[in-house]
């Protein structure tokens, strides 16, 4: 009876993805130096932050949390500041805690990036600022890098006891 089941396309442990929702959490856009930054010939010096959070919902669905903080500067001036966060809820289910882990990490984010990336190119561009193209970011490098410097850090917390 089990290989029937199995045969019937029961999916009852193979791992399931969806995406539920997509939204904006919060936004804030500020140009503390206008109009006296528009006289200013606009070459600016752009400074990306990105960041996330997981917030476990019930039954394996998960709030993922993208913020990403631009600021634009010439010399000390601040152009604009720009602060997004791109929320989604997903669910997930028959991933190892591993694969849950970098799905969090890495897949979710990636998905919620362009969303993110246009909110910010729209308030920019509200701003009276020329168009802002954030350039692509790997997520599953930064999810990587981050693995990597936990398990140096457990490493040498643990060579010190």
């Amino acid at each position: 009876m089990t290989e029937d089941n199995t045969a019937a396309g029961n999916t009852e442990n193979q791992p399931q993805f969806a995406m539920h929702r997509i939204y904006l959490k919060d936004v804030s856009f500020e140009t503390p130096n206008t109009p006296q930054i528009f006289k200013e010939q606009w070459q600016p010096e752009i400074n990306m932050q990105l960041n996330s959070a997981v917030n476990p919902l019930e039954e394996n669905n998960f709030e993922v949390v993208l913020t990403i903080t631009v600021t634009a500067k010439k010399g000390d001036l601040t152009g604009f500041l720009v602060e997004v966060q791109q929320a989604g809820i997903f669910h997930l289910s028959g991933y190892t805690q591993e694969q849950t882990s970098e799905m969090l990490g890495a897949y979710c984010p990636n998905t919620l990036y362009p969303f993110a990336r246009e909110a910010i190119s729209d308030l920019v561009n509200k701003g009276g600022f020329p168009q802002l193209l954030l350039a692509p970011v790997n997520f599953d490098a930064i999810y990587a890098q981050r693995m990597l410097e936990a398990q140096q850090q457990a490493s040498e917390t643990t060579s010190k006891h």
